[in-house]
């Protein structure tokens, strides 16, 4: 197993960001294509929990948090040749141990993953409402 080490909100270039997301299952559901959205989404989460082989992203749990009531783990990925190695616990663990002792952890996972987080101890929720960009709020004028 290759040494692994675990980073707090590291500097992560767009290109970076990119390649992990294009290793990983993640990179089918993101804007890898749009530069400038993907630097807003580094530039603008306030939690970032890397993973690194050498000087190699292999690894992301990007998230937005007030750190004390909730916590969206937006984007979880893992480089698929390091997958299977407890990376992504991991990284899941690290964003734990950064929020406070009422803070939950929130996020929306791929139908494939529903069986991996609750194997994680994760609880399904059915609460969650999307509104797209391109929808708007109805009953306004």
């Amino acid at each position: 197993m290759n040494h692994i080490e675990y980073k707090i909100n590291a500097d992560i270039s767009v290109s970076q960001f990119i390649n992990l997301l294009q290793t990983s299952s993640l990179g089918e559901r993101r804007p890898i294509h749009d530069q400038t959205c993907l630097k807003g989404m580094l530039d603008n989460s306030n939690l970032i929990i890397s993973a690194w082989s050498e000087h190699k992203l292999i690894g992301i749990a990007r998230s937005v948090t007030d750190f004390h009531y909730a916590c969206y783990l937006s984007d979880l990925a893992v480089d698929a040749h390091f997958q299977k190695q407890g990376i992504g616990k991991k990284l899941q663990a690290l964003t734990q141990e950064q929020l406070g002792s009422q803070c939950k952890i929130i996020l929306i996972a791929a139908p494939a993953a529903h069986d991996y987080y609750k194997q994680l101890g994760f609880t399904n929720n059915e609460r969650c409402w999307v509104l797209n960009r391109e929808q708007r709020i109805k009953g306004i004028s």
